[in-house]
């Protein structure tokens, strides 16, 4: 699994109620949620993603409540993968479950500015700064995350009879 684009870069502590506030908690319309995405932290975020691109951010991305939401307004904004210095426990797990790949890796998060282009090789866990020609090691993705991601989540992968 290859993902390639444009980095929007945020940093510590970015919680599950600025990625998408609560008072947009009452729909599960995924397309509604990602035109929510970011909005009380970076106004900008929905005008200038673009599908593929990749965010980075601090230490504890994903902190706050457990609502699956955050990782489906990421996700259906167009992120491919979001790269941070750790996430929360729960916001982790829900990533994986909705299938919106995500990985640790503080070196490849210190070294990538906001706007570089960026290559994430899960498959091989190497992360290439396109635009300073530098990389950085990670784990690549077990087997099993590869294919809940492939399959667009957990749910997606036990109907396909993939994991059980």
């Amino acid at each position: 699994m290859k993902y390639t684009g444009n980095v929007i870069k945020y940093g510590d502590n970015v919680d599950t109620d600025v990625i998408i506030p609560a008072r947009y908690l009452n729909t599960s319309d995924h397309a509604e949620l990602a035109s929510h995405c970011m909005e009380d932290l970076d106004k900008t975020f929905v005008t200038r993603v673009q599908k593929g691109d990749i965010i980075t951010a601090g230490f504890n991305f994903g902190c706050g409540s457990s609502r699956e939401h955050a990782p489906i307004a990421i996700k259906a904004s167009g992120i491919s993968i979001v790269i941070a210095k750790s996430f929360a426990r729960i916001f982790y797990r829900n990533s994986i479950n909705i299938g919106l790949a995500i990985v640790e890796c503080p070196e490849a998060v210190d070294g990538i500015s906001e706007g570089d282009k960026v290559e994430a090789d899960m498959d091989n866990g190497i992360i290439r700064n396109l635009t300073t020609g530098k990389e950085y090691k990670t784990e690549p993705f077990p087997g099993f995350v590869q294919k809940i991601i492939e399959n667009g989540g957990l749910i997606n992968s036990i109907a396909k009879g993939e994991i059980c």
